[in-house]
Protein backbone atom coordinates (compact mmCIF):
# COMPACT_ATOMS: atom_id res chain seq x y z
CA UNK A 1 0.00 0.00 0.00
CA UNK A 2 1.26 3.57 -0.84
CA UNK A 3 0.99 5.25 2.42
CA UNK A 4 1.59 9.04 0.86
CA UNK A 5 -1.69 7.90 -1.47
CA UNK A 6 -3.58 7.04 1.65
CA UNK A 7 -2.51 9.61 3.08
CA UNK A 8 -3.87 12.08 0.44
CA UNK A 9 -7.65 9.69 -0.08
CA UNK A 10 -8.00 10.07 3.95
CA UNK A 11 -7.43 14.10 4.12
CA UNK A 12 -9.67 14.86 1.18
CA UNK A 13 -12.55 12.28 2.66
CA UNK A 14 -11.97 13.92 5.40
CA UNK A 15 -12.78 17.57 4.44
CA UNK A 16 -15.88 15.92 2.29
CA UNK A 17 -17.32 14.17 4.93
CA UNK A 18 -17.56 16.87 7.92
CA UNK A 19 -19.11 19.26 5.15
CA UNK A 20 -22.95 20.64 5.49
CA UNK A 21 -24.72 18.28 3.01
CA UNK A 22 -27.56 16.02 2.55
CA UNK A 23 -25.99 13.38 4.54
CA UNK A 24 -25.09 15.82 7.31
CA UNK A 25 -28.88 17.51 6.96
CA UNK A 26 -30.31 14.08 7.12
CA UNK A 27 -28.43 12.41 9.96
CA UNK A 28 -28.70 15.41 12.29
CA UNK A 29 -32.61 15.10 11.58
CA UNK A 30 -33.42 12.04 12.27
CA UNK A 31 -31.13 11.84 15.11
CA UNK A 32 -32.51 14.71 16.70
CA UNK A 33 -36.63 13.28 15.78
CA UNK A 34 -35.99 9.62 16.40
CA UNK A 35 -32.58 8.64 18.36
CA UNK A 36 -29.03 7.75 18.01
CA UNK A 37 -30.53 4.36 16.43
CA UNK A 38 -32.30 5.73 13.58
CA UNK A 39 -29.14 7.93 13.05
CA UNK A 40 -27.00 5.01 13.58
CA UNK A 41 -29.24 3.41 10.51
CA UNK A 42 -29.35 5.72 8.03
CA UNK A 43 -25.27 6.22 8.38
CA UNK A 44 -24.89 2.87 7.58
CA UNK A 45 -26.85 3.85 4.68
CA UNK A 46 -24.86 6.55 3.81
CA UNK A 47 -21.95 4.18 3.96
CA UNK A 48 -23.22 1.74 1.58
CA UNK A 49 -24.24 4.44 -0.76
CA UNK A 50 -20.13 5.65 -0.50
CA UNK A 51 -19.50 1.50 -1.60
CA UNK A 52 -21.94 1.96 -4.16
CA UNK A 53 -20.03 5.11 -5.42
CA UNK A 54 -16.63 3.35 -5.21
CA UNK A 55 -18.19 0.49 -7.51
CA UNK A 56 -18.79 2.90 -10.12
CA UNK A 57 -15.18 3.97 -10.17
CA UNK A 58 -13.44 0.41 -10.10
CA UNK A 59 -15.39 -0.70 -12.92
CA UNK A 60 -15.42 2.58 -15.21
CA UNK A 61 -18.93 3.15 -14.64
CA UNK A 62 -18.72 6.30 -13.35
CA UNK A 63 -16.27 7.54 -16.22
CA UNK A 64 -19.03 6.32 -18.40
CA UNK A 65 -21.91 8.13 -16.48
CA UNK A 66 -19.97 11.57 -15.88
CA UNK A 67 -18.83 11.50 -20.06
CA UNK A 68 -22.58 10.97 -20.82
CA UNK A 69 -24.84 14.35 -20.53
CA UNK A 70 -27.98 12.32 -20.70
CA UNK A 71 -26.97 9.60 -17.80
CA UNK A 72 -25.29 12.52 -15.75
CA UNK A 73 -28.60 14.65 -16.27
CA UNK A 74 -31.04 11.36 -15.52
CA UNK A 75 -28.72 11.05 -12.02
CA UNK A 76 -29.19 14.73 -11.24
CA UNK A 77 -33.61 14.71 -11.91
CA UNK A 78 -33.43 11.79 -9.68
CA UNK A 79 -31.50 13.22 -7.01
CA UNK A 80 -33.41 16.62 -7.11
CA UNK A 81 -36.36 14.86 -7.11
CA UNK A 82 -35.36 12.60 -3.93
CA UNK A 83 -34.07 15.64 -2.11
CA UNK A 84 -36.94 17.55 -3.09
CA UNK A 85 -39.16 14.69 -1.40
CA UNK A 86 -37.32 14.30 1.61
CA UNK A 87 -37.47 18.12 1.94
CA UNK A 88 -40.96 18.49 1.43
CA UNK A 89 -41.96 15.74 3.97
CA UNK A 90 -39.84 17.82 6.71
CA UNK A 91 -41.53 20.63 5.78
CA UNK A 92 -45.21 19.58 6.46
CA UNK A 93 -43.85 17.50 9.31
CA UNK A 94 -42.43 20.77 10.46
CA UNK A 95 -45.56 22.43 9.14
CA UNK A 96 -48.35 20.19 10.85
CA UNK A 97 -46.71 20.94 14.15
CA UNK A 98 -46.08 17.33 15.17
CA UNK A 99 -42.12 17.72 15.68
CA UNK A 100 -42.88 20.79 18.16
CA UNK A 101 -44.26 18.00 20.36
CA UNK A 102 -40.60 17.17 20.95
CA UNK A 103 -40.28 19.29 23.80
CA UNK A 104 -42.95 17.79 25.62
CA UNK A 105 -42.25 14.43 25.21
CA UNK A 106 -39.55 12.74 23.44
CA UNK A 107 -40.39 9.39 23.79
CA UNK A 108 -43.67 10.11 21.76
CA UNK A 109 -41.98 10.35 18.23
CA UNK A 110 -41.81 7.22 16.42
CA UNK A 111 -39.57 6.50 13.84
CA UNK A 112 -39.04 4.99 10.72
CA UNK A 113 -38.16 1.13 10.54
CA UNK A 114 -34.95 -0.01 10.38
CA UNK A 115 -35.08 -0.74 6.62
CA UNK A 116 -36.50 2.64 5.88
CA UNK A 117 -33.78 4.48 7.89
CA UNK A 118 -31.28 2.54 5.98
CA UNK A 119 -33.08 3.29 2.73
CA UNK A 120 -32.91 6.85 2.92
CA UNK A 121 -29.05 7.34 3.93
CA UNK A 122 -28.53 4.98 0.77
CA UNK A 123 -30.62 6.79 -1.38
CA UNK A 124 -29.56 10.47 -0.24
CA UNK A 125 -25.95 9.80 -0.62
CA UNK A 126 -26.20 6.78 -3.76
CA UNK A 127 -27.89 9.21 -5.86
CA UNK A 128 -25.92 12.69 -5.10
CA UNK A 129 -23.94 13.22 -8.14
CA UNK A 130 -21.64 15.76 -6.83
CA UNK A 131 -20.45 12.50 -4.44
CA UNK A 132 -20.22 10.45 -7.94
CA UNK A 133 -17.88 13.29 -8.90
CA UNK A 134 -16.11 14.05 -5.84
CA UNK A 135 -15.09 9.88 -6.02
CA UNK A 136 -14.25 9.67 -9.81
CA UNK A 137 -11.94 12.79 -8.93
CA UNK A 138 -10.46 11.04 -5.91
CA UNK A 139 -10.41 7.64 -8.36
CA UNK A 140 -8.96 9.67 -11.02
CA UNK A 141 -6.76 11.76 -10.08
CA UNK A 142 -5.24 10.95 -6.76
CA UNK A 143 -5.24 7.20 -6.73
CA UNK A 144 -2.04 6.33 -9.67
CA UNK A 145 -3.70 3.77 -12.08
CA UNK A 146 -1.11 1.25 -11.39
CA UNK A 147 -2.48 0.83 -7.95
CA UNK A 148 -3.82 -2.74 -7.50
CA UNK A 149 -7.32 -2.87 -7.84
CA UNK A 150 -7.62 -4.78 -4.05
CA UNK A 151 -6.12 -1.77 -2.71
CA UNK A 152 -8.26 0.15 -4.48
CA UNK A 153 -11.07 -1.97 -3.32
CA UNK A 154 -10.29 -1.66 0.22
CA UNK A 155 -9.12 2.31 -0.14
CA UNK A 156 -13.01 2.42 -0.90
CA UNK A 157 -13.83 0.22 2.49
CA UNK A 158 -12.15 2.18 4.58
CA UNK A 159 -13.75 5.54 3.03
CA UNK A 160 -17.26 3.78 3.38
CA UNK A 161 -15.85 2.50 7.06
CA UNK A 162 -14.67 6.16 7.71
CA UNK A 163 -18.10 7.74 6.60
CA UNK A 164 -19.95 5.70 8.75
CA UNK A 165 -18.09 6.14 11.96
CA UNK A 166 -18.31 9.59 11.64
CA UNK A 167 -22.23 9.62 10.91
CA UNK A 168 -22.55 7.24 13.58
CA UNK A 169 -20.69 9.57 16.20
CA UNK A 170 -22.61 12.46 14.94
CA UNK A 171 -25.96 10.87 15.47
CA UNK A 172 -24.69 9.45 18.55
CA UNK A 173 -24.07 12.97 20.04
CA UNK A 174 -27.33 14.71 18.23
CA UNK A 175 -29.44 11.61 19.20
CA UNK A 176 -28.51 11.32 22.89
CA UNK A 177 -31.80 11.89 25.23
CA UNK A 178 -29.54 14.38 27.36
CA UNK A 179 -28.95 16.63 24.08
CA UNK A 180 -32.53 15.97 22.47
CA UNK A 181 -33.90 17.33 25.61
CA UNK A 182 -31.66 20.37 25.72
CA UNK A 183 -32.13 21.07 21.84
CA UNK A 184 -35.97 20.29 22.19
CA UNK A 185 -36.98 23.93 22.31
CA UNK A 186 -35.04 24.63 19.40
CA UNK A 187 -35.78 21.24 17.57
CA UNK A 188 -38.35 22.94 15.37
CA UNK A 189 -36.37 25.54 13.52
CA UNK A 190 -33.30 22.79 13.43
CA UNK A 191 -35.85 20.80 11.36
CA UNK A 192 -37.17 23.65 9.35
CA UNK A 193 -33.67 24.73 8.50
CA UNK A 194 -32.97 20.80 7.47
CA UNK A 195 -35.93 21.00 5.31
CA UNK A 196 -34.48 24.30 3.97
CA UNK A 197 -31.28 23.06 3.01
CA UNK A 198 -32.33 19.68 1.57
CA UNK A 199 -34.48 21.95 -0.77
CA UNK A 200 -32.02 24.21 -1.91
CA UNK A 201 -29.39 21.52 -2.14
CA UNK A 202 -32.16 19.46 -4.67
CA UNK A 203 -32.87 23.34 -6.43
CA UNK A 204 -29.02 23.36 -7.19
CA UNK A 205 -28.98 19.89 -8.80
CA UNK A 206 -32.24 20.86 -10.88
CA UNK A 207 -30.41 24.07 -12.33
CA UNK A 208 -27.63 22.57 -13.08
CA UNK A 209 -29.44 19.88 -15.40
Amino acid sequence: MNWSEFFLISLAHFFAVISPGPDFALVVRVSLRFGSITGSWTSLGIGCGILLHVSYCLLGVAVLVSQSDLFFDILKILAALYMGYLAVGILVSWRQSSYRDLAMDLEKSEGPTIFRAWLNGFLTNGMNPKATLFFLALFSLVIDASTPMVVQAGYGVYLSAATVGWFVLLANTIGHDSVRKRLAPVAPYIDLAMGIILLVLAFGIALDI
